[in-house]
């Protein structure tokens, strides 16, 4: 069969500011000048590895080490500078708090706009809303808006939307850090649900227990490169020799 994923020896290479600009008329006269100095920085470099349908796989590794970077390229958000993805099947991705949100918006209003971002019609929403603010479990709150919301209510709100419908891929960066005990549960209740049914699940999180309860494989990425990548506890228990967890 094949996998859902594939990341074909990739690399990513940011062009990073040697110096300090104070202003933006400051950057467009020395860009006009060619006086821009950068370095080259590499997030990610030669990584490959593969996804099977229906599994939950984790990236592990400190901050820095480019596991959001990897994520966003397999949304399509970036293009890899070197090697390619291959994607067979529909995203979801819960990748930045807040993206596809306005925050000067109440959370009534970013349902209809981060579900149409999600591709969602006004005809689903309006079905679905009931269910959308009941697994959310923030009724009170739903004509309140955004700005007035802390992390965790947004990451209610995001993650309930974006799960409403099993996609064929479920992508969550840390977005289960954020909230209380007993909602990350209600979402990894979820997740596994959702993975019982064939979602595939991608998960970053610093939390090797979380990665211990959902995972079945992990890839530890260190300064961009992959370190590790294999079943869940092996790589798990490595990681954990470095102190941080």
């Amino acid at each position: 069969m094949e996998p859902i994923i594939e990341v074909n020896h990739v690399s990513m290479r940011f062009n990073m500011s040697k110096e300090k600009i104070d202003s933006i008329k400051e950057y467009v006269i020395k860009f006009a000048k060619r006086e821009l100095m950068f370095e080259e920085f590499w997030a990610l470099k030669d990584v490959s590895l593969q996804v099977q349908k229906g599994e939950v796989f984790g990236l592990i590794g400190l901050n820095g080490c480019g596991k959001s970077t990897l994520l966003k390229i397999i949304s399509g958000i970036y293009k890899p500078s070197e090697g390619n993805v291959v994607v067979r099947g529909n995203i979801a991705p819960l990748i930045e708090l807040g993206a596809g949100f306005d925050m000067d918006l109440t959370a009534r209003e970013n349902i209809y706009l981060n579900g149409s971002v999600l591709g969602y019609s006004r005809q689903f929403l309006d079905a679905h809303f009931n269910e959308i603010v009941d697994f959310a479990e923030l009724h009170e709150f739903i004509d309140v808006p955004l700005k007035n919301y802390s992390s965790g209510m947004v990451a209610r709100i995001a993650f309930s939307i974006a799960t409403m419908t099993e996609p064929d891929i479920l992508i969550v960066d840390e977005i289960l850090s954020v909230g209380d005990f007993l909602f990350q549960k209600k979402c990894e209740d979820r997740i596994n649900h959702m993975m019982e049914n064939g979602t595939t699940v991608l998960i970053v999180s610093h939390s090797l227990d979380q990665i211990r309860r959902l995972c079945d494989r992990v890839a530890w990425l260190e300064k961009g490169r992959l370190k590790m990548l294999g079943d869940m506890e092996p790589v798990c228990q490595e990681y954990e020799k470095l102190g941080v967890c």
